[in-house]
């Protein structure tokens, strides 16, 4: 096992950004940057030893201050959508970017966790990359100075496990995710189409149009929503039903029937022409099944073309909108409480 570190770029206010490749001895390699804290690559080897990158990305840093899919990224404060572009904790109100359709979605585009330089400490006995980042007081609307860390762990079993640890000192809303692009063919193989996805959920998000729950958890029974048993991505992707013509195909939370603060496996993917298998595990209530539905014709790493529905996303996190509707589980965290959450990636 070792972990290099070296120059990745001087970003557009000057500040040099560096990578950092972890490797490990089974063959997996992750390659991260304090520049957002974002996934770069993520090299798997199959059965057969062949090694593959499995994540969209870019090969320079310029790209990944524009980065407009926010591939690899972490997402910060709040990932996914915030109805209104507003909320209240206490009766005081926190306004931020109305940056979708009226709406909020990931924080903010130009200066959300993505977009800022973290510190970073290696942490060579545990095969691990530990960036840290102090998101002020009123930082893109939200209350509380927020120090917060997030971890990059290879695993002994071909895994990367991702774990987030906070603590604001006022009462705060904080829900952080991983908007890697997965495809288990390799990043730069084209439709994810005919993967077989797996999700543990017997319900669903209901959203309206811009993607903003209605507070009702939707049984996937008898719909293109059940995932339960497994189901290629592309056999009812686009089928006449209105929760997923609304938004292109899947892009949705689902309401996992796992237990809440457990770390426990929620989803699946195959991969039968790679010969790959991606599971995940979390102990957060949601995630966001994303099939890459908008992704914008792009040119990607070693001169990949990205195009729609290369890749998908699995982004656990707390419900959408939950903010706004008392029912869902909250993401509020009080002055001085810890916010821990870990999610892993692992593969066979």
């Amino acid at each position: 096992m070792s972990i290099e570190k070296k120059e990745f770029g001087v970003t557009k206010d000057g500040k040099t950004a560096y990578q950092y490749t972890i490797s490990a001895d089974n063959g997996m390699e992750a390659v991260v940057t304090d520049y957002g804290a974002i996934l770069v690559k993520l090299i798997v080897p199959d059965a057969k030893g062949e090694k593959k990158d499995l994540v969209l990305g870019y090969d320079c840093l310029a790209d990944y201050e524009e980065n407009s899919c926010f591939f690899g990224s972490t997402i910060g404060r709040n990932a996914n959508r915030i109805g209104g572009a507003s909320f209240q904790i206490d009766g005081t109100t926190c306004r931020l970017s109305a940056n979708e359709n009226g709406n909020n979605l990931h924080t903010d585009f130009f200066h959300g966790f993505h977009k800022v330089l973290w510190s970073a400490e290696i942490l060579e006995e545990a095969q691990a990359v530990k960036f840290f980042y102090v998101s002020p007081d009123g930082e893109n609307g939200f209350p509380g100075t927020l120090q917060i860390s997030v971890t990059y762990t290879l695993l002994p079993d071909l895994g990367l496990q991702i774990t987030y640890d906070g603590v604001s000192d006022k009462k705060t809303l904080i829900n952080v995710t991983n908007h890697s692009y997965f495809n288990l063919s390799g990043h730069d193989a084209g439709s994810i189409e005919d993967e077989k996805i797996t999700i543990f959920a017997d319900g669903f998000t209901e959203i309206v149009p811009g993607a903003i729950p209605t507070g009702k958890i939707l049984p996937v029974e008898g719909t293109p929503m059940d995932l339960r048993t497994g189901k290629r991505i592309g056999d009812e992707i686009d089928a006449d039903y209105a929760q997923l013509t609304m938004v292109q195909g899947y892009d949705h939370n689902w309401a996992l029937n796992t237990t809440y603060g457990k770390v426990e496996k929620i989803a699946q993917v195959e991969d039968e022409k790679a010969g790959r298998v991606m599971e995940v595990y979390t102990d957060l209530p949601g995630v966001q099944f994303y099939a890459g539905n908008c992704i914008t014709p792009q040119t990607g790493k070693g001169g990949a073309h990205y195009d729609k529905r290369c890749a998908l996303c699995l982004e656990t996190q707390y419900f959408p909108n939950s903010i706004n509707i008392p029912e869902f589980i909250q993401p509020v965290f009080e002055a001085g409480q810890a916010y821990h959450t870990t999610t892993i990636y692992k593969f066979r």
